[in-house]
């Protein structure tokens, strides 16, 4: 049986063997707290890269400490860390696994930093049960300094992740993080050019990023393409400023959506596909290939994501935490037949 989830895909220099995408999760397993890559992460990974996953995106690391979630937080701030990485990526890739990694700033949501900073002063509200730690404190607005520094520690971070040879980076524009921070009305209220213009950061970092990656590296860019909470921006707002992102050098877009609070009138559907139409929209209108998320962890609907043109790549996010063997599973039950390790071959068949 034929299976276009399993067929190869390239994009600029990146080839991939299948279309499945290990979603970024964070681990929140750095031990020392000095963002480097541990066992806890060489085991996760290799074991994903190992059980045939096309793609695996590493989770979202911090291009400066206080810019980290929570310390247990993976960090790509130093060239210290480049060696931790460097272990890593070599052993995913003698499954014929390509690996990139998600560079981010948490802005207002870093829970374990001293002072967590902004666009703007204004706090999240959330659960304490959406947090790691229960609490989070009122961010300090960034200078304009501040922000065309954090725009250069973003490029630094993509330095290091070329040295490290990572095959592709993502940028974290989703979920109510820094990047996120500064496209939404409801959370920026600058004064300056970047209040004045809400893609003018993330198309900074985006500029930044594609002069010292390789020319033919693909740069990928996750974005929440609404917001849940009241008043939020919309679907067009989202669309609006990734063409300015795309006019950038962003080749593929990631297509989520929320994190910014707590949702009020309008909330996620949180069924299976969910996020689908997401997804088919900006493949519509910006032209540009696409990677689906959210809820598509059924092998089928997988398939027919891909069958359908909704998108390029699907992304397995709670699936892969569940089964490290996701992508033998899949296409087991999808073609009915699989070609797994040898040493697992008595076990997948």
């Amino acid at each position: 049986m034929i299976s276009q989830l399993f067929s190869p895909y390239t994009l600029k220099n990146l080839t991939l063997k299948n279309r499945i995408v290990m979603s970024p999760m964070c681990q929140y397993s750095v031990v020392k707290e000095d963002g480097a890559p541990n066992d806890w992460h060489f085991v996760h990974y290799v074991s994903r890269a190992i059980g045939g996953t096309g793609l695996i995106i590493m989770e979202m690391t911090s291009v400066t400490p206080e810019g980290r979630i929570t310390n247990g937080d993976l960090g790509l701030w130093t060239d210290e860390q480049i060696p931790h990485y460097k272990r890593l990526i070599n052993e995913i890739k003698k499954y014929d696994t390509k690996v990139g990694i998600q560079i981010a700033h948490a802005g207002r949501k870093a829970e374990d930093a001293e002072q967590p900073v902004g666009p703007s002063g204004i706090p999240v509200e959330v659960l304490p049960e959406e947090t790691m730690n229960g609490e989070l404190k009122p961010p300090r607005a960034l200078t304009t300094s501040e922000v065309k520094e954090i725009v250069q520690q973003f490029k630094q971070a993509a330095e290091r992740a070329v040295k490290a040879g990572f095959d592709t980076i993502e940028l974290h524009g989703a979920h109510g993080y820094l990047l996120h921070q500064f496209m939404s009305p409801s959370i920026n209220n600058r004064t300056d050019a970047y209040g004045q213009d809400l893609a003018l950061f993330g198309e900074e970092i985006v500029t930044a990023v594609k002069r010292v990656i390789p020319n033919d590296m693909p740069l990928i860019m996750r974005m929440s393409a609404i917001e849940y909470i009241d008043g939020g921006y919309d679907l067009q707002h989202a669309i609006d400023i990734a063409k300015r992102f795309k006019q950038a050098g962003v080749d593929i877009f990631h297509v989520s959506s929320g994190g910014e609070g707590p949702p009020g009138e309008h909330k996620p559907k949180n069924t299976p596909g969910y996020q689908l139409p997401f997804a088919r929209e900006f493949k519509k209108q910006l032209d540009v290939p696409v990677i689906s998320v959210g809820k598509l962890s059924e092998p089928e609907l997988a398939e027919a994501t891909i069958t359908n043109g909704d998108a390029e790549l699907v992304a397995i996010a709670r699936g892969m935490l569940n089964d490290p063997y996701w992508s033998l599973h899949a296409e087991k039950q999808l073609t009915r037949k699989v070609s797994p390790p040898f040493q697992y071959a008595r076990g997948i068949r």
